[in-house]
């Protein structure tokens, strides 16, 4: 694959672009996005090789996808009317039902690919790019059979080179599953920073007693609203699902201490530590 065009090149265009660059040297990679001072911050970082336009995709040997998913599900269909027979697409995005839906009837819908790479900081744009940051990590194919086995090969041998793990799964149970481990711990992070900053409007000394603990469970608040909110716009259903049984778990530890039952709460995160043999084994 040697025309590669990006669209997006922020955090995981952008880290996609660095390692598929890295194991292909001869590939060339073209960088898309609406904001040309984007561009221009990706070529400065070596990330991209040339700008390009959605016009040129005719050229492209493969074309990657990683733009907020609302933005996704408007742009793939076009992306598709402007390829070539034998070019793969894929997308990046952290909701799959919409987007799959919005180009089952595609003519082209063989030549692409859904995908989630289960990777990422709190970082955005082409600075946050880093080398190597998919080493290890999950990424999640939908809908595996809808796409021409040659491109998949293709597809599979270029993310398995980069070191990544290939999971399939259908969209639905993907975006019902992602809700609990990724959208919801953005939500409780995001709550968490809104409750700190509010006290902190009358106890200016409350971040001079904030110590690791709290840099760690609030640094997802730190990503980008752009993005999140059309994730959970999209998975809105799986997201409140999850919101209520989290909800509902929280009323019931306030319950015990309102109850003075330290002992069940003590039963309870005794429990819950067993989380460290599950991540133990993502790790």
């Amino acid at each position: 694959m040697k025309n590669i065009y990006a669209i997006g090149v922020g955090l995981i265009g952008g880290s996609l672009a660095i390692d598929i660059k890295k194991n292909n040297p001869d590939a060339i990679i073209h960088g898309i996005s609406r904001k040309d001072g984007t561009l221009e911050k990706a070529l400065e970082l070596n990330i991209i090789d040339k700008k390009a336009t959605l016009d040129d995709l005719e050229n492209a040997d493969l074309v990657i996808i990683s733009i907020p998913v609302d933005a996704t599900v408007k742009l793939l269909p076009t992306v598709l009317d402007k390829i070539s027979d034998d070019t793969l697409v894929v997308d990046a995005g952290s909701t799959k039902v919409d987007i799959c839906k919005a180009v089952e009837d595609h003519p082209r819908r063989r030549n692409f690919l859904a995908m989630h790479p289960i990777a990422g900081t709190e970082h955005s744009g082409p600075t946050a790019a880093l080398e190597g940051l998919f080493v290890g990590k999950t990424n999640i194919v939908c809908e595996v059979e809808k796409t021409t086995f040659k491109l998949q090969e293709k597809a599979l041998k270029l993310f398995s080179d980069i070191g990544m793990r290939i999971r399939y799964m259908n969209p639905e149970a993907h975006d019902k599953h992602i809700a609990y481990v990724s959208h919801l711990s953005h939500i409780s992070s995001f709550m968490l920073g809104k409750t700190v900053i509010e006290k902190e409007k009358n106890e200016r000394d409350i971040f001079d007693m904030a110590g690791s603990g709290f840099a760690s469970t609030v640094r997802l608040a730190k990503s980008s609203p752009e993005m999140w909110t059309p994730i959970f716009k999209q998975n809105k259903t799986n997201v409140i699902e999850t919101l209520e049984e989290y909800i509902n778990n929280l009323t019931q530890f306030k319950d015990l201490m309102k109850k003075d039952d330290f002992d069940a709460i003590f039963s309870e995160m005794e429990n819950t530590n067993y989380i460290k043999e599950i991540l133990k084994g993502i790790s």
